[in-house]
């Protein structure tokens, strides 16, 4: 049998404490307007709202104040409040006030209702009403927690599929303005640094892995906006200008193999940049089985370069070969002769016919102009393969 029907067919003079009953249906009313002009009084948060608002704590207040006056009709229902109490009110309430404003709303419609139990019991019933009001705060209490746990998980899942839209976005290039007001919504306040770090997301619950990074986020002082993606786990970091130092604060939740640290860029709109790099670094990164963990996407430039990656292989021209051409022929005569004479002073010189300290000389002019060191092995292998694309390069362009 449903409350309404029960109500029906439950007449105040059949109950055993009618006379209470009766009271309190005529004071509902008095204690609900009563308790608004409290909230108004030792509420500042409430004085503040909106009238809107306002209009609608007061109906959750009205139907807080009618449950309990249906609870104390019928005491041989279930002892069960539900969170129907809050269902007057829009879901948007839940945003509107805290939970810990909530609280104090139920409070103060409690205590309103606390102090007229003298007035609205009928002799001898002042402590069946003030046990039955003390049993429904307690359920009500619950019901609030209720309806805020719910709106918590409801918020969190969709908070997470807007993350995830971001990311996604960002990761395919289709970036836009309305991924910033998304971003945006989700408490991104648009960094002025932003990187991009891939690597392998651990097996397991991808819920607890993002919010693993989360956490190192907030211990490194980073903004974060992350998810896992197929085996791939992505995080676009905002608020630092190191990317390694960046990929290191965050890299404990990345499951073993490689993690790529993108370039750093101006925005959210330019970190597609920074993860398409990030992306061709991790899928290059098998060429390179003794790459630091975490690496630069720029470190892999000619493992990305033989992988098909036109942007690096630009980058390699345009930053190496293209400077090395505007300063002068004899820097890269003696970069190419140097490379394959082995790295040998004098072999290069010999083959050149200048001095070993020419040689030497020009060889710190090439490191100051592209920031590659011959000498270095590493090095050397990036600045032979820009060489090889800057020539094929230059072939290609029409005659």
């Amino acid at each position: 049998m449903s409350d309404s029907t029960r109500s029906s067919s439950s007449p105040s003079g059949s109950h055993p404490h009618s006379a209470t009953l009766r009271r309190l249906e005529k004071s509902s009313g008095r204690l609900s307007a009563a308790a608004i002009a409290r909230m108004d009084e030792q509420l500042p948060w409430y004085r503040a709202m909106p009238p809107e608002n306002r209009s609608w704590i007061g109906l959750v207040a009205q139907a807080g104040i009618a449950a309990f006056t249906e609870w104390f009709r019928h005491p041989e229902a279930p002892q069960a409040i539900s969170t129907d109490v809050f269902g007057t009110a829009p879901r948007e309430l839940t945003r509107a006030i805290s939970l810990r404003q909530t609280v104090e709303m139920v409070r103060t419609t409690i205590e309103v209702m606390e102090s007229a139990i003298d007035e609205i019991a009928a002799p001898g019933d002042e402590s069946v009403l003030r046990e039955a009001l003390l049993v429904y705060a307690r359920e009500i209490a619950f019901a609030t927690a209720q309806v805020y746990a719910q709106a918590a998980e409801a918020r969190g899942a969709w908070d997470a599929r807007l993350e995830s839209l971001v990311v996604n976005a960002v990761l395919s290039g289709e970036a836009d303005e309305g991924v910033l007001s998304r971003a945006a919504a989700l408490g991104w306040s648009s960094p002025d640094r932003v990187i991009v770090v891939l690597g392998t997301a651990p097996n397991g619950d991808s819920e607890l892995t993002v919010e693993a990074i989360r956490r190192a986020a907030r211990h490194a002082k980073l903004q974060v906006l992350t998810g896992v993606f197929g085996d791939r786990l992505v995080v676009v970091a905002g608020g630092s200008d190191d990317p390694i130092r960046t990929a290191k604060d965050l890299i404990g939740p990345f499951a073993a193999g490689p993690v790529v640290a993108g370039p750093v860029v101006g925005d959210l709109l330019a970190a597609t940049r920074s993860a398409q790099a990030a992306a061709a670094g991790l899928k290059a990164c098998a060429a390179w089985p003794d790459a630091p963990r975490p690496v630069l996407a720029d470190d892999l430039l000619p493992e990305r370069a033989m992988a098909g990656d036109p942007a690096a292989r630009d980058q390699l021209v345009e930053e190496i070969y293209r400077p090395l051409e505007e300063a002068g022929s004899a820097l890269l005569e003696t970069l190419s002769v140097y490379l394959e004479q082995a790295s040998s002073l004098e072999g290069a010189a010999r083959m050149l016919f200048v001095h070993p300290n020419t040689v030497r000389y020009r060889l710190r002019r090439v490191t100051d102009v592209t920031g590659w060191s011959p000498s270095d092995v590493r090095s050397a292998f990036t600045l032979r393969i820009a060489l090889i694309l800057g020539r094929l390069s230059s072939t290609d362009q029409p005659r």
